[in-house]
C-alpha cells in the first residue's frame, strides 16, 4: 500500500518554516507603523499550526529515504502545499484579495513566475511587498534543490544527465538534499547580498534594494512599483542584468568553483551557449533600435541587454513597453522566452541543455542519413549520451508543445484573444512572467482575466516550473499501482 506518511511529514515541516517567515514582513509591518502586522501574525499562526500538526502525526513514519513514487509526490506536493498557504497574507491583508488571486500570486512567486494580479503595488504595505519578494526568494533556492537533486532522480525530461555533475547522487534523497541545499545556500546567499549593495550605490533605497535584490537574483521579477523596473532606468539596469545572468547559470559551478575549480563555470558548454546567445540576441535587438532612436545609443544598449536578458532567463522585469519595438522584436520576445537558462540555475524555461541535445541528435541523424551503415552516438560535453536520455529530452519537448497547444485552446475558451492565449499559456508554461499584447504585456498585468482563465494559469505554472512530467506522471494509473 502507498503510504504518504513521510511525504506528509517532509511538507508539513517545510509549511511550518513558510509560516516562521511570515515573521519577517511582520516586524516590517510594525516598523512601518500601519497597523497591518495582525495580518501576518493570523496567517503565520495558521501556517505554522497546520504544517507542524501535520509533520507530528506523521512522524511516526519517518524512513531514512523515499521510494520513486514518493519522491514523486513530495516534489509536487510541497509545490502545491506551500501556495496554499503562502496566499493567506493576500486574502487577509491591504489586497483584499479573492483566494483565485491570492493563489494565482502566490503560485506565481514561488515558482518565480513573476505574473501578477495585483495593481496599486506603489501604495501596498511594505509587509506584503516583502512577502511577494521573500516567496520568490524561497521558490528561487527550492528550485535550485529541486533540480540537482528531485529531477535526476526521476529521470524526466533528461535531467539524469546531471546525476553525478558534482555529489553523489545514488542513495538516500533527503540527506542528499540538505547537503545540496547547505552547499548552494551560501552562495546563493552572498548572490542576493551583493546584489543588493549595488542597488544600494545604484541609489535604491535599503527596501527597495532588498525585495528587488531576492527577486532578481531568484529570476522572479515581482517589483514594487505598477511600472516594474522602469522607476529604475539607468545603472541599476545594468546591475539587474549581470545578476539575472549568474542567476542563471548553473550553481553547482559555482560550488566547485569554491571549492578550487576556478575555470569550470567558463568550460560548461551550456554556460558559454547561454551567455553567446545572450551577446547575440543584444547586438540584434540594440541595432534595431539605434535605426529607431540614432541619437540615443546607450539606452538602446540599455534597453535592450535589460530585456533581453530578463524574458531570456525567465525574470520577467520590464523598463519599457517593448509591444512599440515593431513586430519582428515582439515575436524574437516571444520565442526567446522559450530558450531559458542553464540547468541547476533559478531560471526558468526549456533550457539550454536541452536544445543542445536536441541539436546533438539532429546532427547524428543527418549524419546516418548520409552514411546509413555508421555508427554515430549522439555527445554532450564529449561524453556519449545514452537512448534514455534523449527519450527522455524528446519526449519533454512532445510534452511541452502539446501542452502549450492544450493551454491555449483552454485559454481561448475562457473568451481571451489568440495573442492573450498564446502568450498566456507560454508565460506561464515557461514561468516567464509578462505575454503580450495590451491586457497581459509588459505594461499590463493579468488581474483581467476571467477566475477561470486564473485557475488554468496556476495550473500551467505549477507544471511548467517541476518540468511537465514529474506532474503529469501523478496522473496515469501506473503510477499508484506502482
Amino acid at each position: 500500500m502507498f503510504d504518504v506518511r513521510p511525504v506528509a511529514y517532509v511538507i508539513g515541516l517545510l509549511v511550518a518554516c513558510l509560516g516562521g517567515t511570515m515573521l519577517l514582513p511582520l516586524v516590517v509591518d510594525l516598523a512601518e507603523g500601519r497597523g497591518e502586522w495582525p495580518v501576518f501574525l493570523e496567517s503565520a499562526s495558521i501556517t505554522i499550526l497546520a504544517g507542524g500538526l501535520t509533520s507530528l502525526a506523521c512522524s511516526n513514519a519517518v524512513k531514512e529515504g523515499l521510494t520513486l513514487q514518493q519522491t514523486f509526490l513530495l516534489t509536487t506536493g510541497v509545490w502545491v502545499a506551500l501556495p496554499v498557504f503562502g496566499a493567506l497574507p493576500f486574502v487577509l491583508g491591504a489586497t483584499d484579495a479573492s483566494y483565485t488571486d491570492a493563489l494565482f500570486e502566490a503560485m506565481s512567486g514561488l515558482t518565480t513566475t513573476g505574473s501578477t494580479v495585483f495593481t496599486g503595488l506603489d501604495d501596498l504595505p511594505k509587509g506584503l511587498l516583502l512577502w511577494r519578494g521573500l516567496l520568490q526568494w524561497l521558490g528561487g533556492i527550492g528550485i535550485i534543490v529541486v533540480a540537482m537533486v528531485f529531477l535526476p532522480e526521476l529521470r524526466v525530461g533528461g535531467m539524469q544527465i546531471f546525476r553525478s555533475e558534482a555529489f553523489d547522487t545514488m542513495g538516500k534523497i533527503l540527506p542528499r538534499a540538505t547537503q545540496i541545499s547547505a552547499s548552494i545556500s551560501s552562495i546563493y546567499i552572498s548572490l542576493t547580498l551583493f546584489c543588493t549593495i549595488f542597488y544600494l550605490f545604484c541609489g535604491m533605497n535599503a527596501f527597495d534594494a532588498t525585495v528587488h535584490a531576492m527577486t532578481t537574483v531568484s529570476t522572479g521579477g515581482f517589483a514594487n512599483y505598477d511600472v516594474s523596473f522602469a522607476v529604475f532606468a539607468g545603472p541599476a539596469e545594468y546591475v539587474a542584468s549581470v545578476f539575472m545572468v549568474l542567476a542563471a547559470l548553473p550553481f553547482v559551478r559555482y560550488v566547485q568553483m569554491v571549492a578550487g575549480h576556478r575555470f569550470v563555470l567558463f568550460r560548461d558548454s551550456q554556460v558559454v551557449t547561454f551567455v553567446t546567445i545572450i551577446a547575440v540576441l543584444v547586438v540584434v535587438t540594440a541595432s534595431i533600435l539605434l535605426s529607431i532612436f540614432p541619437h540615443h545609443p546607450e539606452q538602446a544598449v540599455r534597453e535592450a541587454l535589460f530585456n533581453i536578458t530578463s524574458i531570456m532567463t525567465g525574470t520577467g522585469f520590464s523598463s519599457v513597453d517593448y509591444m512599440t519595438w515593431g513586430p519582428f522584436l515582439v515575436a524574437m520576445f516571444f520565442f526567446i522566452g522559450l530558450i531559458g537558462g542553464c540547468a541547476g540555475s533559478t531560471a526558468c524555461s526549456v533550457k539550454i541543455f536541452r536544445y543542445q541535445l536536441l541539436f546533438a541528435s539532429i546532427r547524428v541523424q543527418l549524419r546516418r542519413i548520409r552514411a546509413p551503415h555508421g555508427v554515430f552516438v549522439p555527445r554532450y560535453e564529449g561524453r556519449p549520451v545514452g537512448p534514455d536520455v534523449m527519450s527522455s529530452v524528446m519526449s519533454f519537448f512532445v510534452f511541452f508543445v502539446v501542452t502549450l497547444g492544450v493551454l491555449s485552446v483552454a485559454l481561448s475558451l475562457t473568451g481571451l484573444d489568440f495573442i492573450t492565449s498564446v502568450s498566456g499559456a507560454a508565460t506561464a508554461i515557461a514561468n516567464i512572467g509578462p505575454g503580450l499584447g495590451d491586457k497581459i504585456g509588459p505594461t499590463g498585468n493579468f488581474a483581467g482575466l476571467s477566475d477561470t482563465a486564473k485557475w488554468i494559469l496556476t495550473f500551467a505554472m505549477l507544471v511548467g516550473r517541476l518540468e511537465l512530467l514529474a506532474v503529469f506522471a501523478l496522473f496515469t494509473i501506473g503510477f499508484w499501482r506502482a
